[in-house]
């Protein structure tokens, strides 16, 4: 049995490991790098391995640093199944589609100006049909229910509290009459937040193959993140400005629009319209309403509560898929709310609302979620003077804030409570840390070591292990 790391290691995105057992090959997930242009555009596009060698593909969760690039997997040759909860398919079955639409706008851009210079065209990533054959290939499971992607391995889902869908996965590996449990923790979400309901802890493991994204960090309590909400909303409201929320498609725009919604219920915040900016999170947002099964006691009591039973729509919201209606809001003459994809500023339509309004001091920048190392979210949450933005340098005069009570990952105390419980309930001796940068990791694998895990590796890219 042998375990390899092609993605996520020292590094936030990207997820890619490869379990070898019995002869066959199995893939944990098959995820976008995101990171500078030219770095995610090799890494992406040059996979690690013949794709043909690989004879079953696990997905944790829908991300597209988890999914997205599946239909580069699929191009490249990739037949076999691609097992996941039905929550996760479904969601895939939008955000895969909507990446690869994405992937043949940016490279149209980009040829403009190559063929302007006398360069040779790129080609994109992968197309629309490349994502509507890996959709076709997936393979839905229940929470819990065991299935057998390879012979030799059975696997589990497990809730993992992070988005609608969102899985540990907990696979059996027998070779020569020897069984090892290997569980992948996937991302790990935070307990008593809305929508979901809290992450499972997994019995019996032994190795485990876990996220420590916030390692090094603890995040602000809910009161204080409710606080926050409240006084940026009440800033634009004063100051006449533009409260802009660059948020992920799935989650986290479904958690704003709650959180706004129980605030405006309770009187909290001014009567400002919010504008949800994604075609993606509107297809996204209807998933979630057609998966309740997901979700927490909250939410389904809240659910019963409405009169159209409805938890992700109310008076002053507004989705809007269209791109003229997208335009019109660059030009509002009243203060507003617009939450727009992504969520770290790399693409879509939050570009525009950054370019039209980041120099503007009245306007208002909540980042709502992780922002990895050399995106755009990071260079204006870290307050960069000046920001690029679609091809043109722009000063940054907008107000930045962070909310990341609002994080659908856990926190460093919350993870070493996952790890401490997943211990106690098995026999863990080795933890692989991914999804994370160097200085978590590190900071991390002390913690656990403290706690009395002391086999504790923090892998790099490419780096392989015996299990």
């Amino acid at each position: 049995m042998k375990l390899q790391f092609f993605g996520a290691a020292g590094t936030v995105t990207g997820s890619m490991h490869l379990v070898e057992v019995g002869g066959r090959r199995l893939l944990l997930d098959c995820g976008l790098y995101q990171g500078p242009r030219k770095q995610a555009f090799e890494i992406n596009r040059n996979l690690p391995f013949d794709a043909k060698s690989i004879d079953a593909v696990v997905i944790s969760h829908a991300h597209i640093d988890h999914t997205g690039n599946l239909p580069s997997l699929v191009r490249a040759g990739y037949r076999g199944p691609i097992y996941a909860t039905d929550a996760t398919r479904d969601l895939s079955a939008c955000m895969l589609p909507d990446s690869a639409r994405l992937q043949v706008s940016d490279v149209r851009t980009v040829n403009k100006q190559r063929l302007r210079t006398g360069q040779r065209p790129f080609e994109p990533l992968y197309t629309p049909e490349d994502a509507a054959r890996a959709v076709r290939q997936f393979a839905a499971v229940n929470y819990e229910r065991p299935f057998e992607p390879l012979p030799g391995v059975v696997g589990r889902f497990f809730d993992a509290g992070h988005i609608l869908g969102s899985a540990s996965v907990l696979l059996e590996l027998t070779e020569n009459g020897r069984t090892r449990r290997l569980l992948f923790s996937g991302d790990i979400g935070r307990a008593g937040t809305p929508i979901l309901r809290d992450p499972t802890i997994v019995p019996g493991a032994d190795v485990i193959i876990m996220e420590s994204t916030y390692g090094d960090r603890r995040h602000a309590p809910p009161t204080d993140t409710q606080a926050l909400i409240i006084d940026a909303v009440q800033t634009v409201a004063r100051e006449r400005g533009t409260l802009i929320v660059p948020a992920f498609a799935v989650g986290r725009t479904q958690e704003v629009v709650y959180r706004l919604n129980e605030l405006w219920d309770a009187g909290q915040l001014p009567p400002l319209p919010v504008y949800v900016d994604s075609p993606l999170a509107v297809d996204v947002t209807a998933v979630y309403r057609n998966h309740p099964e997901c979700y927490d006691d909250e939410v389904l009591a809240a659910m019963h509560a409405s009169a159209d039973h409805d938890v992700f729509g109310f008076d002053r919201l507004r989705y809007v898929r269209s791109a003229e209606e997208s335009k019109k809001l660059n030009s509002l003459s009243e203060p507003a709310i617009i939450v727009s994809a992504s969520g770290m500023c790399e693409g879509g339509r939050v570009l525009h609302h950054l370019r039209n309004h980041i120099e503007q001091p009245n306007t208002t920048i909540l980042f709502v979620g992780y922002q990895a190392e050399n995106t755009l979210g990071r260079r204006i949450l870290n307050g960069a003077e000046f920001v690029p933005i679609m091809g043109r340098d722009y000063r940054l005069r907008a107000q930045v804030r962070r909310a990341e009570g609002l994080s659908g990952h856990a926190d460093c105390d919350e993870l070493l409570q996952w790890a401490v419980q997943t211990q106690q309930r098995g026999h863990v001796d080795h933890v692989y840390l991914v999804h994370t940068e160097t200085g978590p990791a590190e900071a991390f694998a002390n913690s656990l070591r403290t706690a009395g895990l002391p086999n504790v590796t923090v892998p790099k890219r490419g780096e392989g292990f015996e299990l």
